[in-house]
């Protein structure tokens, strides 16, 4: 694999234990200059391209701590955040998606953590927006995943979608960050189709039923009546990828 790398300037070095942000984009520009200013406390900004075409590297060289890397191989998503990771120079990593942003108390919090870590990871929550919401229910949130972790004792599985991070000892931070999930139903759809395609699994059983109980946890045993009509669009929505996952590659 051939990647091409640009630094936009001096890294910072000013904490006893650095951290590395480490962000995978393509054709990310849409709230990535955001994503960036909430992590300029970061000694190092790894920026892993997967060939863009709109204005993410330039969004990206305008900010001090950032390195980009350029990869136009695709290999999924655990394979590719695993090569991200390996590109950072300090063992402590921050996971971030290109539509998420820190918050105050959460960089606050990672900073404090790093300095005297009792775990090899740590989960973090999220405050998730979907349509123009902050939702709160439908098992949304706080929506643990593990972001925060020792590269030398933890490391990405190599799923290709709905990749996990693989630990032994693991925490939980206190604090979430924002992410900026879907502006619209049309977005949802388009993003959850491809999704299904690359993480499909034939079952004609599984297609029939599973999206019926999918929406039932999601309204009803997650709240999501709570978050109003949004509740209940998220809960359909769902419940639709669930049976696009089941059905698609299936032979009629």
């Amino acid at each position: 694999m051939k990647s091409v790398f640009y630094s936009s300037g001096c890294l910072k070095s000013g904490h006893d234990e650095k951290i590395s942000i480490v962000i995978l984009t393509k054709n990310s520009e849409k709230y990535l200059e955001k994503v960036l200013k909430s992590v300029e406390f970061a000694d190092e900004v790894i920026i892993y391209d997967n060939g863009s075409e709109d204005n993410t590297l330039e969004i990206s060289k305008k900010f001090e701590n950032t390195k980009i890397f350029i990869d136009n191989k695709w290999e999924g998503f655990g394979r590719q955040k695993q090569k991200a990771v390996n590109k950072a120079s300090n063992k402590w990593i921050f996971v971030l998606d290109s539509d998420e942003v820190f918050t105050e108390n959460l960089k606050n919090e990672v900073l404090e953590v790093i300095k005297n870590p009792k775990y090899d990871a740590y989960k973090v929550a999220r405050l998730n927006n979907f349509f123009g919401k902050w939702i709160r229910h439908c098992g949304l949130f706080p929506d643990f995943s593990i972001r925060l972790f020792n590269k030398e004792k933890c490391f990405f599985n190599k799923r290709i979608v709905h990749e996990s991070v693989e630990y032994e000892r693991v925490g939980e931070l206190k604090n979430y960050f924002l992410h900026y999930a879907y502006e619209s139903v049309e977005e949802f759809i388009d993003k959850q189709n491809r999704y299904s395609s690359l993480g499909a699994k034939p079952n004609k059983l599984k297609a029939i039923f599973s999206p019926y109980w999918t929406f039932f946890k999601i309204y009803f045993l997650k709240l999501g009546f709570l978050d109003g009509w949004s509740g209940f669009v998220i809960a359909k929505l769902y419940s639709e990828y669930t049976f696009w996952k089941y059905v698609k590659k299936m032979d009629n």
